[in-house]
């Protein structure tokens, strides 16, 4: 029997980027968008299949050629595959857990509905779907701890050179709402951070008129090498990177209570904080002059927003209801920007 894993996008809401930073982070899995692994037995050896969407090797022109490499870029999600499976085994022979195909190998193929370049964290998502069909595979998602996962899932990514935090990882490893603590004496000793489920309910904001949406470019631009300068600087000791990150993880903590509280006004003034702290940390350039506009064409429209990752997309919180997201979702149309309702699990 086939084994089909699905894994959500993610949407960061608050603290990060603290999270590559020893800090706090809250998430939240974003149903509008997923990606699938099926993992197929079949008698010996292991395959992978390209996807017939994104990992095309030919073209029936110069143009529809230009027009995929400039859309979806030169790779897919083979490497991925690829490198989860490495890791997966790697672990297990390092933690002695049995895995063999010796008597019977299996096929990995993926499909993904992630828009690409939009910080939705599209890569781990296919890495974690991966690992959960490899584990039910094997029969040893009992060995293997929940909160050990989202490492496995981040080692494969840095195997291809990925830069990334554990938020992303944790979020689709345990899905629903989430608040992380990534304190540093707990991550050295533990090697994993402090996850705690967070129930999903307190994002619908219920009795409120809030309401939160996904905004994203239908073509987006990549915005470079988003945390090279500044990880160089926290390494170095640099006392602004160092104290906006603090300030970051802080922001995450009152998150929380404001979530608990449903405190609209207060969340929505911690999302445009975190926001304005990435600013000064990062810079203009490296967020890049798209990632920017959307988030001054919410704000002059009353709204808060954010980043919901390394940009390309962010997080838009309407404080005055339907009405309002009615009018930026039209101008976000005119602008080349969608704007979607975020869809959410209700069930803690």
């Amino acid at each position: 029997m086939s084994i089909t894993e699905r894994v959500y996008a993610r949407v960061g809401l608050l603290g990060n980027p603290s999270d590559g930073y020893f800090g706090c982070c809250i998430s939240f899995s974003l149903m509008n968008f997923w990606a699938e692994v099926e993992l197929t037995p079949q008698a010996r050896g292991i395959q992978f299949i390209p996807s017939p969407v994104h990992d095309l090797l030919s073209f029936p022109s110069l143009n529809e050629f230009n027009a995929k490499i400039s859309g979806c870029g030169y790779y897919g999600g083979v490497r991925l595959l690829q490198a989860m499976v490495k890791v997966f085994h790697q672990y297990c022979r390092e933690m002695n857990i049995s895995v063999s195909t010796e008597k019977t190998g299996f096929q990995l193929s993926y499909s993904t509905n992630i828009p690409r370049q939009t910080g939705l964290s599209g890569s781990s998502a296919i890495c974690c779907a991966a690992l959960n069909a490899l584990m039910k595979h094997f029969g040893v998602e009992h060995q293997i701890p929940l909160e050990m996962r989202p490492n496995l899932v981040l080692g494969a990514e840095k195997e291809l050179g990925i830069t990334a935090g554990l938020q992303d990882r944790v979020i689709q490893v345990y899905g629903g709402l989430m608040y992380m603590d990534f304190d540093e004496s707990h991550m050295r000793m533990k090697g994993h951070g402090m996850y705690e489920r967070m129930d999903p309910n307190l994002l619908s904001l219920q009795g409120n008129p809030a309401l939160l949406y996904i905004m994203f470019a239908d073509c987006p631009s990549e915005s470079g090498a988003v945390h090279a300068d500044v990880r160089q600087r926290w390494l170095r000791g640099d006392e602004e990177i160092r104290e906006g990150m603090l300030q970051l993880a802080s922001i995450a903590k009152e998150g929380r209570v404001a979530l608990e509280q449903r405190n609209i006004a207060l969340l929505a003034e911690l999302m445009s904080r975190n926001f304005d702290l990435r600013r000064s940390m990062f810079g203009d350039e490296v967020l890049g002059e798209q990632n920017l506009d959307m988030i001054m064409l919410a704000r002059s429209h009353g709204c808060a927003a954010k980043f919901t990752g390394s940009g390309g997309a962010v997080v838009v919180l309407c404080t005055e209801g339907e009405a309002q997201a009615a009018a930026l979702r039209l101008e976000a149309a005119n602008r080349g920007y969608c704007l979607q309702n975020a869809h959410f699990s209700r069930n803690s």
